[in-house]
C-alpha cells in the first residue's frame, strides 16, 4: 500500500466532528503562454493557492447529508473498475500512515457515507478519509496494521468493505438488488392482505399473516438499516420506515402496512435504476478505451496487449475505423480522428506526424502508428473520468443548503410527531389510535429524501452533459454559479488568437546584419512561446544556423537572455528599448542613436509605434545598450473568437482583454474580436490587481480564461478560472477550475447556459420538494392523509426530482 507523510492530517478529509473543510490549496501548472513576450520558459511552473472567499473554500469539502436520503438496496450499476493505486492518490501525496482502498458494495448514497463517516470519526487509528459513491469506494489513511479493526468498524454498520482488486472484492458486481421474485411474493401478499381486509371487513389471523408474509419478504433490509441507524442516532429514511411500519401494525392497521413496505421497496429500487443512470453517465466513458492495443514487440512483430499493460514509449498500431486505446503521438501514417469523446468537437481532426491523440477517440480513416506518451491510467480519457468523480464531492451552494437543512428538518419533524402522538391523547382527551396514526404518516413524509437527492443527482447529470461536449468542469459550485458571471478576463495568445504567429518584418543593423539574424534565432530557438517560435521557424526556413547559448534566462513579462561566445544578448517586448535608451548614458537624448546606421531612439520608437498600430507585436535584439534588431509578428483571430464575444455579450457578461501585448496590439486585437475593453503591457501581478479589483467592483462573479504561467495569479483570483485545455491538456485537467478541451471559446457561452439550466433545475426540484411536504403535512393534521398516500408522495416527489435532474444529460 503506498505511504508517504504530510505535514498536517487536516489538511484532507479529516475525521473531525463536525469540522469544515479547509479551503484547499492548488498548485496550477500552467504553462507559459501569452503574448507578451517571447520571454516563456516552459520548464518553470507557478503555484498559486486558491484564496476565493466563499467559492472556493468548499471546492473539494465531501460532506453530505448523513441524516437522509435513499438508504435502501440499490440495484448493481455497470460500475468501472477502480485501480487501487489512481483512486488513493489523492490520499496517498499527503499520507500520515498506511492508504488502502476498500470497496463497500452498499454504499450508494449520502445515507451510507453519513454512516460511515460517523463510525469511523474519532478513531485514532483512522487519519483520513476520501469517499468516491460513484465506484463505491473508500480511501483511508490509517495506522498500519488497523485495517483489520476498521474493517469490523464497516461491518457492525453493515457496510462491509473488501480490498481493491483482492479475492473479495465484489468487483464490476458491487450492489445488491431485492430478487425480483421476493418482491413479487411481497407485492401479492399485500394485495391479498388488503382484499381479505375489505372482504371480511376487518382483521383476522388471514389478513394479519399475509401482512406479515408482505413485510418480512421485502422489508427485512430495511429493518437491518433501520435498527443500525437507530443505534448509531441516525435518523436516515429506513429508521423511519422502520418505525412507521412497526407502529401501524402494533395500532392494527396491518394491510396498509404491509402496503406501505412494499410501495416503499418499489419506489427505492425504481430511484435507484435512475440514479445509477447518472452514474452510468461518467462510467460510460470508460466503454470509450478498447481494452486492448496493438503493439510492436521487441522483435517488430505487432500483437494484443491488454490496454493496461502498454509502456510508454511503445509503439501503438491503430486501424481505420478503430478506437485509439492510449494517449500518444503520431510517428507513421495520416488519417482523420473523431476527438468528440474528448474535446466535444462535431468533426474529425486531421492527424500527421508530430500530431497528439487522445485514448477513447475513433480514428476516423487511415492506419495510424503512434507512440504511447502516457499509461491507461493517466491517459487524458482517464484523468477526465477521474476529475468528473472528483467533482461531485464539491457540494454546491444549494447543495450545502439542503444538506445543513436536512440535518435540521428530519429531528424536528421527528420530535413533532412524537408531540402529535402523545399530546391530543394526553391533554386534549382525542383519541389516542387516530393521533399516533397521524404521527405515523408524519414520520413517512418527514424523510427530506427527495430534497437531498435531487441536488446530487442534478450536479452529477450537469458534469457529466458537459463533460461529453468536451468541457471538464472541477466542481458543482462552478456548475452552478457559472451562469452569473458579470465579467470575462480574456489572455489574448491561445485564446483570442490562434496562438500561432508567423514573423512579417525584419530590420536588421549593424556592421552584419546576418550575425543579428543568426543570433536572433539562436535565442527564440531556445524559447517555446509563440512569437519566439515564429522568428526561430522564420529563420530556419532561410537555412539560418543557431549558435550555442550559454546561461539562457526566461525574463518574465520581457523576454528571454543568454549568453553567445561570451557575449550577453536579449530579445524581448519593447520594455527593452526604453531599457537601452536609459543604459545609452545619462546624457541619452531623444536623438541618441543605436548601433552604427545612426537611427536614433526617437525613430526607432515610431517604427515601433507604426507596426504596433497594425496589430503586430514588435521583438527587439539588444546588446546592452545596442538594438541589433527589430522583428514584427502578427497573430491572427480565431474564426470562433467573434463569434464567442458576441455570445458571451447576449448573455450580459462584459469581456476584457488582459495582455503582456503592447497597448496598440491589444486594442487592434480587441476592436477586431468585438471585446468591451482591453489592456496591453500587463505584468502577471497587474492581471491579478485587474481581478482584485474587478471582482470588489464587478457585482457579481469574475471568470478569467488563460493557459499561461503570467495567467496563473489571475486565474487562481478569479471566482472561476477557464483554462484553454489543448494547448495544456495535462495542467489543464488537473489545476483549472473548468478546462475547455479543444480551446473553443464558444463553450465558455455553453458552460453558463448548462449553469442557468442546472440552477433552474435545482431551484424546481427544492420548491417542488418542500411544497409537497408541506401540503401532506397539511393534510396529515386534517385527517386527510393516509401512510401509503404519504409513501407515494414521498417517494413519487423523490422520483420526479431524479427525472428532473436527469434531464441536464440532454443539455445543449
Amino acid at each position: 500500500m503506498p505511504t508517504a507523510t504530510r505535514p498536517d492530517p487536516h489538511d484532507h478529509d479529516r475525521p473531525a466532528p463536525g469540522a469544515d473543510a479547509p479551503a484547499h490549496a492548488e498548485g496550477h501548472d500552467h504553462h507559459a503562454h501569452d503574448g507578451d513576450t517571447c520571454g516563456h520558459n516552459h520548464a518553470a511552473h507557478a503555484g498559486h493557492s486558491h484564496g476565493h472567499a466563499e467559492s472556493k473554500a468548499d471546492e473539494h469539502a465531501n460532506g453530505h447529508a448523513a441524516d437522509a436520503c435513499c438508504g435502501h438496496d440499490h440495484a448493481p450499476a455497470t460500475a468501472a473498475p477502480v485501480d487501487a493505486t489512481a483512486a488513493a492518490a489523492a490520499l496517498a501525496a499527503t499520507a500520515v500512515g498506511t492508504v488502502t482502498v476498500l470497496r463497500i458494495s452498499g454504499m450508494d448514497c449520502p445515507t451510507e457515507e453519513g454512516l460511515i463517516r460517523k463510525q469511523l470519526t474519532g478513531r485514532s487509528d483512522v487519519h483520513a478519509m476520501d469517499f468516491n459513491l460513484v465506484s463505491r469506494t473508500l480511501a483511508v489513511d490509517h495506522v498500519t496494521d488497523a485495517l483489520p479493526a476498521i474493517q469490523a468498524a464497516l461491518a457492525d454498520i453493515g457496510l462491509p468493505g473488501q480490498i481493491v482488486g483482492s479475492e473479495a472484492d465484489p468487483g464490476d458486481h458491487a450492489g445488491h438488488a431485492l430478487p425480483i421474485w421476493r418482491l413479487a411474493v411481497s407485492g401479492a401478499a399485500a394485495i391479498a392482505s388488503e382484499t381479505v381486509y375489505w372482504a371480511t371487513d376487518g382483521n383476522s389471523w388471514m389478513v394479519m399473516a399475509l401482512a406479515a408474509i408482505a413485510i418480512l419478504t421485502c422489508g427485512l433490509s430495511t429493518y437491518k438499516k433501520g435498527w443500525i441507524a437507530l443505534r448509531h442516532f441516525n435518523l436516515n429514511i429506513n429508521a423511519l420506515m422502520a418505525i412507521a411500519v412497526t407502529g401501524a401494525v402494533l395500532i392494527g392497521h396491518w394491510p396498509e402496512a404491509a402496503m406501505v413496505m412494499v410501495l416503499f421497496t418499489v419506489a427505492e429500487l425504481i430511484e435507484a435504476k435512475s440514479l445509477d443512470r447518472a452514474r452510468n453517465a461518467i462510467r460510460g466513458l470508460l466503454a470509450l478505451t478498447p481494452e486492448v492495443a496493438t503493439v510492436q514487440d521487441a522483435q517488430g512483430a505487432w500483437t494484443d496487449v491488454p490496454s493496461g499493460e502498454v509502456a510508454i514509449g511503445s509503439l501503438v498500431r491503430v486501424k481505420p475505423g478503430e478506437r485509439i486505446a492510449l494517449d500518444g503521438e503520431v510517428v507513421e501514417g495520416r488519417s482523420a480522428v473523431d476527438q468528440s469523446p474528448i474535446t466535444g468537437e462535431s468533426l474529425p481532426v486531421d492527424k500527421t506526424v508530430g500530431d497528439v491523440v487522445y485514448g477513447g477517440t475513433i480514428n476516423a480513416s487511415g492506419a495510424l502508428t503512434f507512440r504511447v506518451t502516457a499509461v491507461a491510467r493517466d491517459s487524458t480519457l482517464a484523468r477526465i473520468i477521474h476529475a468528473v468523480e472528483a467533482a461531485q464531492g464539491s457540494r454546491a451552494p444549494t447543495q450545502r443548503f439542503v444538506d445543513q437543512f436536512s440535518r435540521i428538518y428530519t429531528p424536528a419533524v421527528f420530535m413533532v410527531a412524537i408531540a402529535v402522538a402523545a399530546v391530543p391523547p394526553l391533554f386534549m382527551g382525542a383519541d389516542a389510535f387516530t393521533w399516533i396514526y397521524r404521527a405515523l404518516v408524519l414520520l413517512v413524509i418527514a424523510c427530506p429524501c427527495a430534497l437531498v437527492i435531487s441536488t446530487p443527482v442534478t450536479i452529477v447529470s450537469g458534469l457529466a452533459a458537459a463533460a461529453r461536449r468536451g468541457i471538464l468542469i472541477k466542481g458543482g459550485v462552478y456548475l452552478e454559479m457559472g451562469h452569473t458571471l458579470k465579467v470575462l478576463a480574456l489572455d489574448k495568445t491561445g485564446t483570442i488568437t490562434r496562438g500561432k504567429p508567423s514573423r512579417t518584418d525584419e530590420v536588421l543593423w549593424g556592421d552584419d546584419p546576418a550575425r543579428a539574424a543568426q543570433l536572433a534565432y539562436s535565442l527564440s530557438a531556445r524559447s517555446d512561446h509563440p512569437v519566439s517560435k515564429a522568428i526561430a521557424q522564420a529563420a530556419e526556413a532561410s537555412g539560418s544556423n543557431a549558435l550555442p547559448v550559454d546561461d539562457f534566462e526566461a525574463l518574465l513579462g520581457v523576454g528571454v537572455r543568454g549568453t553567445i561566445a561570451g557575449v550577453t544578448y536579449t530579445l524581448g517586448s519593447r520594455r527593452l528599448l526604453s531599457t537601452a535608451a536609459v543604459a545609452a548614458a545619462t546624457t541619452a537624448t531623444a536623438t541618441t542613436t543605436i548601433g552604427a546606421v545612426g537611427i536614433s531612439f526617437a525613430e526607432l520608437e515610431q517604427q515601433v509605434d507604426a507596426l504596433e498600430s497594425q496589430g503586430k507585436t514588435v521583438v527587439l535584439l539588444t546588446q546592452g545598450s545596442d538594438v541589433l534588431a527589430l522583428y514584427a509578428v502578427a497573430d491572427t483571430i480565431k474564426e470562433a473568437s467573434r463569434e464567442a464575444i458576441a455570445e458571451l455579450h447576449r448573455l450580459g457578461v462584459k469581456t476584457v482583454m488582459l495582455t503582456g501585448d503592447n497597448p496598440h496590439t491589444a486594442r487592434a486585437i480587441a476592436r477586431e474580436a468585438g471585446i468591451d475593453e482591453a489592456h496591453g503591457g500587463q505584468m502577471p501581478e497587474d492581471k491579478l490587481r485587474y481581478i482584485e479589483s474587478a471582482v470588489d467592483a464587478a457585482g457579481g462573479r469574475v471568470g478569467m480564461v488563460g493557459d499561461g504561467i503570467n495567467d496563473a495569479p489571475a486565474l487562481a483570483r478569479a471566482d472561476i478560472g477557464f483554462a484553454m485545455g489543448a494547448a495544456g491538456t495535462d495542467a489543464a485537467i488537473e489545476t483549472a477550475d473548468v478546462a475547455i478541451m479543444d480551446d473553443d471559446l464558444r463553450k465558455i457561452a455553453r458552460f453558463m447556459r448548462m449553469s442557468r439550466a442546472t440552477a433552474n433545475v435545482l431551484k424546481q426540484n427544492i420548491a417542488f420538494a418542500l411544497v409537497i411536504k408541506a401540503v401532506f403535512v397539511a393534510l396529515t393534521f386534517s385527517g386527510q392523509a393516509t401512510m401509503w398516500m404519504a409513501v407515494f408522495a414521498d417517494m413519487g416527489a423523490s422520483l420526479l426530482v431524479v427525472f428532473n435532474g436527469l434531464r441536464l444529460l440532454k443539455t445543449a
